[in-house]
């Protein structure tokens, strides 16, 4: 008789599980949108509620009822933009041509960068100009900032890079220059009822077994030099231990996606979201806010950024009807 076979404990969709770089995302791929717009924006992560809202879904069998849906709150302070990129490319991918700030730049910009002397930046967009009409150029981007201190959370910024939608180079450009130096809320970007991306780095858990890491099974009480850990770590031959086999390491604290997350309503009134107590963790909802459906990686007040879909669905984003929002305590009893 051949033996039972038995499903891989654990996903090698994810490996390696090593510690992000860094606790802000790092995001390869932005979808190309032919209107100029900004192709995504940050805020930080608040925590989970519950709303009842009409199901719109027309092939859905609960179609026009209520429905209670979990969602994350987002708050999201208005970015900064503080500069400008031009890219071309070059042999191993885009390469920076020119770079532009903006005039007045905040002063809690310098607790990140070592800002550079103010000056006039028309200058600098006049040799921008020149680059795109000689058409060497193939990306405009932005430099933004978060602004934290607005909501009371902390006093250090988030520097980031966002793409920008459009046609040609010299459209984004222009686009750019309207908002160098300007505050972008969320509401510039979204709308109630798109589908974005949300990208973000989970909670960390540390170092642990492969029992907790990979789910494997645990050993029979008999076994030698402990249960808690991997039968064997491989054959004989080959004479290595693969890179398949489940073992201790880091767990936790590693970016990942999560795509078409549906936008159920934008505010600037944390008040209407704040449970009572305020969130645990987290506290009230002070500025803009982002109610998406579902849940998304990261613990609260963790740095989040919201894009464009990748994946984007045909169908053209309709508001949700929303007939209530749980304010209820979620600290216990």
């Amino acid at each position: 008789m051949p033996r039972a076979h038995r499903p891989r404990r654990g996903s090698l969709a994810y490996s390696p599980r090593v510690r992000a770089a860094a606790p802000i995302p790092h995001v390869r791929g932005w979808p190309s949108v032919p209107s100029p717009c900004l192709l995504g924006t940050a805020g930080y992560k608040v925590g989970m509620t519950h709303v009842l809202m009409i199901d719109d879904r027309k092939t859905s069998l609960t179609s026009g009822q209520n429905l209670a849906v979990p969602v994350t709150v987002v708050e999201a302070p208005p970015v900064f933009v503080f500069g400008l990129r031009l890219y071309t490319k070059g042999e191993r991918g885009l390469r920076v041509m020119k770079e532009v700030w903006a005039k007045d730049l905040p002063k809690y910009l310098d607790r990140v960068l070592n800002l550079p002397k103010q000056k006039d930046p028309s200058e600098g967009l006049a040799e921008a100009d020149k680059l795109v009409q000689g058409g060497k150029v193939s990306e405009v981007r932005v430099l933004c900032c978060t602004q934290p201190h607005l909501i009371k959370l902390k006093k250090t910024p988030e520097v980031f890079e966002i793409p920008l939608g459009g046609s040609t180079a010299a459209e984004k450009l222009e686009f750019a220059k309207r908002i160098l130096g300007k505050e972008v809320r969320v509401s510039e970007v979204f709308k109630a009822g798109e589908y974005i991306d949300v990208v973000s780095i989970t909670k960390g858990k540390g170092f642990q077994g492969p029992v907790k890491r990979w789910g494997v099974k645990i050993l029979p009480r008999k076994t030698e030099g402990g249960t808690r850990q991997v039968g064997t770590l491989g054959p004989w031959k080959p004479s290595k231990v693969m890179w398949s086999v489940p073992q201790a390491g880091q767990m936790g604290y590693h970016q990942r996606t999560e795509y078409n997350k549906r936008i159920l309503k934008l505010g600037e009134n944390g008040a209407e979201v704040t449970v009572e107590g305020g969130f645990l963790r987290y506290g009230p909802v002070r500025g803009d806010y982002v109610l998406i459906s579902g849940s998304i990686p990261g613990p609260s007040k963790r740095f989040v950024l919201l894009k464009k879909a990748s994946r984007m669905p045909s169908q053209s984003p309709v508001a949700p009807t929303l007939t209530y929002i749980s304010l209820s305590s979620k600290q216990g009893k």
